[in-house]
């Protein structure tokens, strides 16, 4: 009986209190997503959004291509009764109209709320997960997850010292570049003079980050680092036109080139990637070219490579 009037309590304390809630948007670290979050949820500890104390009730925060947004609007739009059980629902946040599903599930043993929701950032789709397990429900409940919704905000850009600030290595050379996104927060950073917009093959541009893998004997490294710049993504009809082992800042690494061709407009480019060997990760460089642009990128990539330092 104690617990069930507590929860009574701090139910009535949240609805009382609600209209004040919508204060200053939150932006977790490295997103343009933000909201006002609920009594209770703070910075989440293991991944980009909100999470109460003891990890229970999570909202994850990202950020999706920009026609995601509109793929879920045509779904909704052509089976507005939604399927399973389950109905969208559509939402005015200051962002425009944003659309949303809730649904019961499980996770594990246990029985939770899921919740759903898209809306639009222009260059990109805004997305929110929230899971509340069912002893919670009725703290965050159906209304209060919704009002949360309502309150979502999109920010033009992420400052790049938030941005940079997330990645496992130092980036203390930007080379002039233009445009500075994080790729996946806290894993890879794109330095630009193109845009989301624009493209960014057009012009040139560095892809920052770390491998997963490394290779575990000296003599693999020159085909390890082979096979990871031939699957650059966006990088076709390429041509290897050197791959030779190189010291960077006092460390093993390898250096190959490409002549390829790269995005829509199929731009012959050149592309160098450096992989930086030690422990069992591999930091990896990539800088790409329009080819009639090379000689005046190449000296900005080895800028921004020789301003690299992992912690």
């Amino acid at each position: 009986m104690k617990h069930i009037r507590l929860l009574s309590a701090i139910t009535l304390l949240l609805i009382a209190i609600g209209p004040a809630f919508a204060a200053d948007p939150v932006f977790p670290p490295g997103v343009r997503v933000g909201m006002v979050p609920l009594v209770g949820l703070g910075r989440a500890k293991t991944f980009i959004g909100f999470e109460t104390e003891d990890g229970s009730v999570k909202v994850l925060v990202a950020e999706l291509p920009a026609q995601a947004y509109g793929e879920v609007v045509n779904a909704f739009k052509a089976n507005p009764a939604g399927t399973g059980g389950i109905k969208p629902e559509s939402i005015e946040t200051s962002a425009g109209v944003a659309y949303y599903t809730a649904e019961n599930a499980r996770n594990g043993a246990t029985t939770v709320r899921r919740y759903s929701m898209i809306l639009q950032g222009g260059t990109f789709s805004g997305y929110v997960a929230v899971q509340v397990p069912e002893n919670a429900s009725k703290i965050y409940t159906d209304d209060a997850i919704r009002q949360m919704f309502a309150t979502a905000v999109i920010r033009k850009e992420v400052p790049i010292e938030e941005q940079l600030g997330l990645l496992p290595f130092k980036v203390s050379e930007l080379g002039n570049f233009k445009n500075v996104r994080t790729l996946a927060p806290g894993g890879a950073v794109i330095l630009a003079d193109g845009d989301e917009t624009t493209g960014f093959e057009a012009a040139p541009f560095m892809v920052i980050g770390l491998m997963a893998s490394a290779p575990t004997q000296p003599d693999d490294r020159g085909r390890y680092a082979q096979q990871a710049a031939t699957s650059i993504p966006g990088v076709r009809d390429w041509r290897i036109t050197m791959s030779e082992p190189v010291r960077i800042d006092g460390m093993p690494g390898y250096e190959t080139r490409l002549d390829a061709t790269s995005g829509k407009d199929n731009t012959p480019v050149t592309v160098v990637q450096w992989m930086r060997f030690g422990g069992p990760t591999s930091l990896r460089i990539i800088g790409s070219a329009p080819r009639d642009q090379w000689s005046s990128a190449f000296p900005r990539f080895r800028a921004v490579r020789d301003g690299i330092e992992q912690h």
